[in-house]
């Protein structure tokens, strides 16, 4: 006779359940009450400066609800070398697409991505950071900014233009072809427009 191994053991199986989703939280937000709903949101405000950031361009609280993206967007495209900061392009576009979701206004979104295109290339400029995923998420990044701005109004829209023309100058001190590549970005779009 062959014996079970397990047998007496007292193994207890464990039934792994699915990974939550927003159908789930919506579910159990539908039983909150008023005060319920605003402690939670209270608690998620002082959880973290992203949440705040937040829910401060989602209401138009503050005199600029872009900085807090801005810093984030400097912080990750043009680190302190000093304090062995690192530079990522992912977290750096993470920053406007949080913008995007919290309010994603046009204007916004054009500054926050011409402000982009402006710390990548003066930081690479400056201190010679030269990597080719780095220019390749700049050159990406060039041309949505230019594909929004072109779609505000005149005074804006000129003003955008002209900060991209500048990231367009300084681009060409950084090597890998991606000054001539910027000029190919906008003769494109000119041909397409």
């Amino acid at each position: 006779m062959i014996r079970n191994p397990c047998e007496g053991i007292g193994i207890i199986v464990m039934v792994q359940k699915k990974s939550p989703t927003w159908k789930d939280v919506k579910v159990k937000l539908a039983e909150f009450n008023r005060a319920n709903l605003l402690a939670l949101v209270k608690d998620l405000y002082g959880a973290s400066k992203d949440n705040q950031a937040f829910l401060h361009a989602r209401f138009d609280l503050g005199a600029d609800a872009l900085k807090p993206y801005k810093t984030r967007i400097d912080r990750w495209l043009a680190p302190d070398l000093f304090k062995n900061q690192n530079v990522s392009a992912s977290k750096a576009k993470n920053a406007i697409k949080d913008y995007q979701n919290a309010i994603g206004q046009p204007e916004g979104l054009a500054e926050l991505m011409v402000f982009y295109c402006e710390c990548a290339s003066d930081f690479s400029n400056t201190v010679g950071f030269g990597d080719v995923a780095y220019f390749k998420a700049l050159l990406k990044m060039f041309e949505a900014a230019l594909k929004i701005s072109v779609t505000l109004q005149n005074d804006l829209r000129d003003a955008l233009l002209n900060r991209l023309d500048h990231v367009r100058s300084v681009s060409y001190n950084l090597g890998y072809g991606v000054g001539d590549e910027m000029n190919i970005i906008l003769a494109e779009y000119k041909d397409n427009n």
